[in-house]
């Protein structure tokens, strides 16, 4: 007998899925519902087939080619019966109560941003961080009632936090167990709240948290801060803080992953006879040596000075991009000096138009047009 199939669902279905499915087929084969159409032997086999898969370790086990019905001896060794029929047909649960709910519930998790500077993000910080997050109440320290007085026991439920009551059905009578309506199913009232948190346990407040920034991060870095988040209800456990990173742009540098880029601009005459320029880093000032004849888009590489790994030791590369810089505010004199160059090179330039260059540089773009 194959379960997902007398239950009609695929074998990636999910537990609501497989629930709801149950529901339908027991409905339609139930004696005391079907009627003439009832089917005795086919309600069994929904009954089998949804304690299986109704149970995550049990629909492993199958899924595994182990039945765990014929291993463990039976649908009643696996306790299923009348407490899951009754769940079906009538949404509530047969089942004793566990006891009261606690009133104690975990924080919610906050998440607030924080903008650094390239240089934190490079070597990493300790930023101190203002949130609006709850806290504690100082008044009543979590416990929501006003100093001196506590919980009572509900006289309605008895302090089990749940009442029962009797309902006609087609099955008869049936006793059903609902979360009791005058302490809200925790099995004590609170007679006197706390006037300070309205008996919640925690108030809103503005706190400062200290975050450190490790090297590395990016914008989008996300930092867990754990049990830093809002206080928990009734002194339950606080949540925890997200720290997102926004790293603002520098006014040099760029980053590229670990490395970081900048522009470097050369006057054409340094470019040209070469030179050492002294350009900034985020380490301070380092020299550089221009070669002779440097062109646009060349670059220089600086190991070791660019962005911190991430939870990885040591740090990329600052990429130095030279932009060789043409004058345009020459005047005359300046101007005879470079036709002299040009004439010393063979650069003829007469009337504003190059008259004559070496025929090897168009030897090389013909050929590169014509594959001649």
């Amino acid at each position: 007998m194959d379960y997902y199939e007398v239950l009609g669902v695929s074998r990636d279905a999910s537990q609501a899925d497989i629930k709801k499915a149950y529901r339908k087929a027991a409905r339609e084969h139930h004696p005391d519902l079907a009627g003439p159409d009832a089917d005795d032997a086919q309600f069994k086999n929904v009954q089998a087939a949804y304690d299986v898969l109704g149970d995550e370790d049990k629909r492993a086990m199958y899924d595994r080619g182990v039945d765990p019905r014929a291993a463990g001896g039976g649908a009643g060794a696996q306790g299923f019966g009348f407490e899951d029929i009754f769940e079906t047909f009538f949404g509530g649960s047969a089942r004793q109560s566990r006891g009261p709910a606690s009133r104690t519930a975990r924080g919610g998790d906050t998440l607030v941003e924080e903008r650094i500077t390239l240089e934190e993000a490079v070597f990493g910080a300790r930023k101190d961080i203002r949130a609006n997050l709850a806290q504690v109440c100082e008044t009543c320290h979590g416990s929501c009632c006003a100093p001196g007085t506590s919980p009572v026991s509900c006289r309605q439920c008895g302090g089990s936090g749940h009442v029962q009551r009797v309902t006609r059905s087609l099955l008869g009578n049936v006793m059903t167990t609902a979360p009791c309506t005058t302490c809200g199913g925790y099995g004590t009232v609170i007679e006197s709240p706390c006037q300070e948190c309205s008996g919640h346990g925690r108030i809103p407040a503005t706190r400062t948290v200290s975050v450190d920034i490790p090297a590395g991060v990016e914008t989008g870095t996300r930092i867990r801060l754990t049990g830093r988040g809002d206080a928990g209800v009734a002194g339950g456990q606080a949540g925890d803080l997200y720290v997102e990173v926004r790293v603002r742009e520098h006014e040099i540098f760029e980053r590229r992953g670990d490395n970081l880029h900048c522009t470097l601009p050369v006057p054409m005459t340094a470019a040209a006879l070469g030179t050492v320029v002294t350009v900034p880093t985020l380490d301070g000032d380092h020299e550089i040596e221009i070669a002779p004849g440097t062109q646009s888009g060349s670059t220089v590489r600086l190991k070791g000075l660019g962005a911190g790994r991430l939870r990885r030791p040591g740090r990329g590369d600052l990429h130095v991009h030279i932009d060789v810089v043409t004058p345009t505010d020459l005047d005359s004199h300046q101007k005879d000096l470079l036709r002299q160059l040009a004439e010393a090179r063979g650069e003829d330039v007469v009337e504003g138009r190059l008259s004559s260059m070496s025929h090897s540089v168009f030897d090389r773009i013909r050929q590169a047009f014509t594959g001649q």
